[in-house]
């Protein structure tokens, strides 16, 4: 049965057939429900009235009461413009309209009393406002309209047809105002009562129409709860499913785990690694199915972490998996495992597009017999070839590298059991995010660096130091260590881009003549790539001039300096990323952002950001803050996180309580069976709560 909201648009009174086709192609308003979901994205405090005299420099939009003095057409023919002199018993102020000049002089009457709205200007001394608002004043609107006006986007086709900002007003009104307005709650009374929230109907109208700013907070409050709460709800709803539906492996204690602590690990675990394994160790005993995200900055020891819980894994019987994104990656998760698992008496094995036949034949065979404990491997791993005979442990190197559906045909390398997946990010998350987008996850995260790292040196510099900067290189150089210069490869196909990386190989070439170099960018062939690298890793080449292809995956513990070419076109991670190439060593390294002397302010608050902090964790709270949600994680396109109202990088408070509010209700009624919860539950089935789901894809 449709409710009074289910009404099509073209019913609404002012609307029509013509108007209704519009709004759907423009606004995608369909129906009264979308149309009172079109919310306003300011307001226009028609409330309060000023005096001229209290006009300043940061004046905002103002409402003032008094005359006109005079009225004059000024100009010539092609540049008329209209102006006049408004005045209060407190002082004047120009008016000005370049636009509709004939039709507004015959409007305006001196010595009549009005009321006069827009945002004044300062030109010289004086202060004006162009185009305002302006209306005979009455004893109707002489005390001010009492309330908030509500702007609404709109776009140029509905303006052409007359339907601005007001006329999207005129029809909220029109809909609030019809007889029978009702809106269906969908959140039962107890939880608002809880947590102080009015009800749905209440928070509408006031969204649209507030008496005040009081009122439209206690709105947007209960519309922001909305949103986080269904989400939460579906996330753990979805979460509690998994666990009735995947049952886990139960690994025991193992030997091989008090054998690499006593004998082979070279250095200490940090705090943070020590309780990251804690937490999955629990997981790994619990009898579910474990899906732990880790999260951790560039170098802060989650492959050796990750190691330890795939030595809990074997120690049972089983095997493990490691799969990462890029070939590169792989070898290097390969070389720096193989020399632990030989002490360990472990067999590892590699697998990626580039194995040979012969040697692909072999390592299935041992994988199928259970003589291999450990396959490292890229995309190539989940092939359908590809068979275990117990796997135990999945691991996944920077996991939003990796499709869903591609992650899934890994979880379903087992016959009888999926088993436990931990995914791995250097990509810190911030908290918010990682409620939302990883709520269907556990979140392990490691904070600290490895004991003796020297925090990178990060500085700015304008293409005009480039000789302070060679100079630097070349001390550096000097001393035994080696540099990175990396120039932003928008587009593998991109012709500019690939200009200007050769243009800098050359620039380096001349700048320093005996010092070999290596290059590396995406259009090069794979062993062309790891040639060049490996000459790198070697030392060999004392400068790597590369793209971005080299932002995950490779360490060189003797490169000391990163230098970024064109800083402001990379965003604060992928910064982020590229410095964490350096300080892998003993020795301070230093990250050297260059840009030209004019750039935006969005890409000066991104470097700001970069000198001031190297923690990864408060860098991507601000990417958030600049970016959104959508753009940071992908998912603007995908339709993801279509948040209306809430705003993740300020709602962090309510959406904590409201996660906490939904983890208690699914807790206590898994199903939402209980009459208590009936009108959540009913939202929750009708609607597609949009959530980003990690675990519950196979």
């Amino acid at each position: 049965m449709s409710s009074f909201m289910d009404t099509k648009i073209e019913f609404l009174k002012g609307v029509g057939p013509a108007k209704a086709r519009l709004l759907n192609e423009e606004l995608s308003i369909q129906t009264y429900h979308d149309l009172i979901h079109y919310f306003p994205f300011r307001y226009e405090d028609r409330s309060q009235f000023h005096t001229i005299d209290q006009i300043g420099p940061d004046s905002e939009n103002v409402q003032i009461k008094g005359v006109l003095d005079r009225v004059e057409v000024v100009g010539g023919a092609r540049k008329q413009r209209l102006t006049a002199v408004f005045r209060d018993p407190t002082g004047q102020i120009e008016l000005i309209w370049f636009k509709g000049v004939k039709w507004m002089k015959s409007k305006l009457k001196l010595g009549i009393p009005y009321i006069v709205y827009g945002k004044p200007s300062l030109f010289q001394t004086k202060f004006s406002i162009s185009h305002p608002e302006i209306e005979i004043m009455t004893p109707a609107n002489e005390v001010g309209k009492k309330t908030m006006l509500p702007v609404y986007s709109t776009t140029e086709k509905l303006k052409r047809k007359f339907v601005d900002s007001k006329a999207i007003a005129k029809l909220q009104l029109e809909l609030i105002s019809t007889r029978g307005f009702s809106v269906v709650e969908i959140v039962d009374k107890a939880v608002l009562n809880e947590m102080n929230l009015v009800d749905l109907t209440t928070a509408l109208r006031n969204i649209h129409f507030p008496t005040d700013a009081l009122v439209k907070n206690k709105a947007l409050e209960r519309l922001k709860f909305d949103e986080l709460f269904f989400i939460q709800l579906k996330i753990f709803r979805e979460k509690s499913d998994q666990k009735e539906v995947h049952k886990g492996i139960i690994f025991q204690k193992s030997h091989l785990v008090h054998e690499f602590y006593e004998k082979h690990i070279p250095f200490e675990l940090t705090g943070s690694q020590k309780q990251v394994i804690k937490e999955i160790y629990s997981d790994l005993q619990s009898g579910y199915q474990m899906n732990r995200l880790l999260q951790g900055d560039v170098g802060s020891g989650k492959t050796i972490t990750a190691f330890v819980c795939m030595l809990i894994a074997i120690g049972s019987g089983f095997q493990t998996t490691i799969m990462a994104p890029t070939e590169i990656l792989a070898i290097q998760h390969y070389q720096g495992l193989s020399e632990y698992c030989d002490k360990l008496g472990l067999t590892i094995r590699l697998i990626t597009g580039s194995t040979k036949k012969s040697d692909r034949k072999k390592y299935l065979d041992e994988l199928v017999s259970g003589e291999m404990n450990i396959l490292v491997g890229t995309h190539a791993l989940i092939e359908n070839d590809v068979q275990f005979n117990r796997l135990g442990l999945a691991v996944i190197d920077e996991q939003h590298r990796f499709g869903v559906a591609q992650r899934a045909k890994l979880w379903q390398k087992n016959k009888h059991v999926y088993p436990h997946v931990l995914v791995m990010t250097a990509t810190p998350i911030p908290r918010t995010l990682a409620m939302t987008l990883y709520g269907d996850l556990e979140v392990s995260t490691i904070r600290e660096l490895p004991k003796g790292r020297k925090p990178i040196k990060t500085s700015h510099l304008y293409d005009s130091s480039r000789l302070k900067l060679f100079g630097f290189i070349q001390r550096e150089i000097d001393l035994g260590r080696q540099v990175y210069i990396v120039y932003p490869l928008i587009e593998e196909s991109s012709t500019l881009d690939y200009k200007d990386l050769m243009d800098g190989y050359e620039s380096i070439s001349r700048a320093f003549p005996k010092v070999p170099l290596s290059i590396l960018h995406g259009r090069m062939k794979a062993k062309d790539k790891d040639f060049e690298m490996d000459r790198f890793v070697r030392g060999e080449a004392k400068i790597m001039v590369a793209t971005t292809v080299i932002e995950v995956g490779v360490n060189v513990p003797n490169a000391s300096v990163m230098v970024i070419e064109n800083a402001e076109r990379f965003g604060l991670s992928q910064l982020h990323q590229l410095r964490g190439r350096v300080g892998r060593g003993a020795d301070q390294s230093y990250c050297i952002l260059m840009t030209k002397k004019k750039i935006s302010k969005e890409a000066r608050a991104r470097i700001g950001c970069m000198v001031a902090t190297t923690d990864g964790f408060e860098i991507a709270e601000k990417d958030l803050e600049l970016r959104g949600p959508g753009d940071l994680m992908g998912t603007q396109q995908s339709g993801l996180l279509d948040l209306k109202v809430a705003d993740l990088t300020t709602d962090g408070v309510l959406l904590k309580r409201a996660r906490l509010l939904a983890e208690r209700i699914i807790a206590d009624d898994p199903e939402l069976t209980s009459p208590a919860h009936a009108r959540m539950s009913r939202h929750l089935n009708k609607n597609q709560i949009a959530t980003l789901k990690w675990s519950a894809i196979s």
